[in-house]
């Protein structure tokens, strides 16, 4: 299927691995040309370099190596050297989730850290970008946030209420005069991928468990339907669907990619 996106600029963040190097590798191998922005020059400059590779050559591939949750390094983004500036067509929004814990423990420093990086640094991103979307007739935002949106996790009380808040922002914004104009702005929600993010949470809830690490993944993938984890190649290819032409008609909608873990109906 031709997702009709060749040629056009994306902006991914997280993108030097995980689920964010999942999307930008779907993107890229689709003609786009992408923006990749994460923290860690030397991690990303790889990951450019090896999609850079892959494709042969034939997108445009610029790494920064930025902390996107800053207003310096946004600025950087809009302003780095061969970029659309803020003339993004495709923005998928994905920062590090804040780490786990016992809400008794987080203090408003700690609050305002995970609201910055999960709820407002997207809400920035967005702003800066959707209006020259809109006028060009073409739009399609991606927040990367989590399955706990649909079902909290008590040990993640910090992305939790973040993300949530996100999302009702983004019911409402997608729904406003932008949708008449080719934009559409949807969540994807992860549930337990094969991540760097899995591995530092197993840790918190093979403890809180009483098990080991290795007894507490078995557990959780025995718990998903698909009986395994998921791979950043396939949450990528979800992303890059909803990004196309052929997704034109979604817009506010939190997309579960899960496994089938999540039991609801709804």
């Amino acid at each position: 299927m031709d997702l009709g996106i060749a040629g056009k600029w994306a902006l991914v963040g997280g993108a030097s691995k995980g689920l964010g190097w999942g999307c930008a590798r779907a993107l890229a191998l689709e003609g786009v040309n992408v923006v990749m922005v994460a923290r860690g020059a030397e991690v990303l400059n790889k990951s450019v370099d090896d999609l850079r590779m892959e494709t042969g050559g034939k997108v445009q591939l610029i790494g920064v190596a930025v902390d996107i949750t800053t207003e310096a390094g946004r600025e950087a983004i809009w302003n780095v050297a061969g970029g659309p500036g803020k003339d993004y067509d495709i923005v998928v929004t994905n920062a590090g989730g804040p780490p786990p814990g016992d809400f008794r423990d987080w203090n408003r420093e700690a609050w305002i850290k995970a609201i910055d990086g999960n709820m407002l640094t997207p809400i920035e991103l967005i702003k800066a970008t959707v209006d020259g979307m809109a006028a060009r007739g073409f739009g399609r935002i991606i927040n990367i946030t989590s399955s706990a949106v649909k079902a909290p996790i008590d040990v993640l009380g910090l992305s939790n209420g973040a993300r949530s808040g996100l999302t009702g922002f983004v019911a409402g914004a997608s729904r406003s005069a932008i949708a008449a104009k080719g934009v559409t702005i949807n969540n994807l929600l992860p549930g337990k991928f094969d991540t760097d993010r899995i591995r530092a949470t197993l840790p918190a809830m093979a403890q809180k468990q009483g098990k080991t690490v290795e007894e507490m993944r078995a557990i959780q993938q025995a718990q998903i339907p698909a009986g395994r984890y998921g791979n950043p190649q396939e949450f990528g290819a979800i992303c890059a669907f909803l990004c196309s032409q052929h997704a034109a008609y979604m817009t506010g909608q939190n997309v579960l990619a899960d496994g089938g873990a999540y039991p609801g109906s709804f």
